[in-house]
């Protein structure tokens, strides 16, 4: 039989079987399912794969045998999931205990800076004193004190050389016991008042006969009013407190040059470090009335830092209520009773604009060769008695 002849040579196409040989059996091929036609049924076979509920061949040697899952159970129960972790309530933990570390961190802190506190000795008992008066009532003092600046310091500051420790300032601050504004009244240091042991004379002479007593004692005789706490500070007290808080913004009225002073500012608002609000509140260079114009700036430079080292970005941040605090513990003298609880009231009572004012005037007579301040006896008396009985003060009596 010739070889194109045999049938078993036939060229066959893809996908046709070979035709049948005679006395041959057919070999079955697997033919692929052609595409998108339905696949075969899957067919047991050996698994090695964890859960399969069927077991196949012999196990290793070595090996227990797996039993296969009954069939009222599936493979999650035998593998149940893990439990998710519980982040949130990791993140609660962290953050709570950060907290208690915090608050354990502040009232350490709030007491450690209360012991720094430098107490003087200013609010005494004697026949005739004042009763109590409702609401608080602060005498408030800035002396001219340079202690605790080196001789470098003085001359950038220019305050002139130590000459012991004089009252520069004086205000009575009252802080209403209701929603009331506070009323803060500066009290002129040339004030021609009565002074214990001392006859009549300038109001800043009681600090130098006798001493915050003395001083505390010749107000609260001359206003009818029951000083609560005393707070004074000096010079570098004063620039520390300024430059903790970083500044403060004050808008000038007028150019001011003193050299005396140490400033030359321009008219318009900006914001003053510690030695240029010294020299500001200092300043004698404008005015008719030096005294008054220093009052008036007194008031407003007071109300200003008050306000700003009670706002929550200071109160809030560590890295100006931590400075500030020491600067005024370790600067301020208060009476022994006053603690940092009743300074920071003061800061909380102020963030509203309180009303200022000076002491009703009604001349500015010389006297033994010195020119002094007279008081209008009539709305001076009307100021401080509305003061007293925790009223607002009458209109009239408000000078500005």
């Amino acid at each position: 039989m010739a070889e194109d002849d045999d049938p078993t040579r036939a060229i066959r196409k893809p996908g046709v079987a070979r035709p049948p040989v005679p006395g041959i059996p057919p070999v079955q091929h697997p033919v692929p399912p052609l595409r998108g036609s339905e696949p075969p049924p899957a067919q047991d076979a050996p698994s090695s794969r964890r859960g399969s509920s069927k077991v196949y061949g012999k196990p290793r040697s070595g090996q227990s045998p797996v039993r296969p899952l009954p069939a009222d159970r599936t493979v999650a129960d035998h593998f149940p999931p893990r439990k998710p972790r519980r982040i949130g309530r990791t993140i609660i933990k962290v953050v709570a205990g950060v907290l208690v570390v915090l608050i354990i961190a502040a009232i350490a802190g709030y007491f450690w800076i209360g012991s720094k506190l430098q107490p003087v000795e200013s609010l005494a008992d004697y026949s005739g004193r004042p009763e109590a008066t409702p609401g608080q009532d602060w005498l408030l003092v800035g002396s001219d004190s340079r202690e605790g600046l080196s001789a470098a310091q003085r001359k950038k500051l220019a305050t002139g050389k130590a000459v012991g420790k004089r009252t520069d300032t004086m205000m009575l601050l009252h802080i209403p016991d209701g929603d009331g504004r506070p009323t803060l009244v500066s009290l002129p240091r040339d004030s021609y008042v009565p002074i214990e042991g001392h006859g009549s004379n300038k109001l800043n002479a009681a600090y130098a006969f006798g001493g915050p007593e003395l001083l505390a004692k010749t107000v609260e005789r001359v206003t009818g009013i029951r000083i609560d706490h005393y707070m004074e500070i000096g010079f570098g007290g004063f620039v520390g407190i300024v430059d903790a808080i970083g500044g403060v913004n004050i808008c000038v009225k007028q150019n001011i040059k003193d050299s005396k002073a140490g400033i030359n500012l321009k008219k318009g608002c900006q914001d003053m470090d510690g030695g240029t609000a010294l020299g500001y509140v200092r300043t004698r260079a404008t005015g008719n009335i030096p005294d008054f114009e220093r009052t008036q700036r007194q008031r407003q430079f007071f109300s200003a830092v008050v306000q700003k080292a009670a706002s929550p970005g200071t109160l809030l941040n560590p890295f100006t209520s931590v400075p500030l605090g020491l600067s005024a513990a370790e600067s301020v003298a208060v009476d022994p009773g006053t603690g940092l609880y009743d300074l920071l009231s003061v800061g909380l009572a102020m963030k509203g604009s309180p009303i200022a004012t000076g002491v009703p005037v009604s001349g500015f007579p010389t006297i033994d060769g010195q020119s002094v301040v007279k008081w209008d006896s009539a709305k001076a008396n009307r100021l401080f008695e509305a003061l007293a009985q925790d009223k607002p003060a009458p209109k009239d009596t408000i000078t500005k």
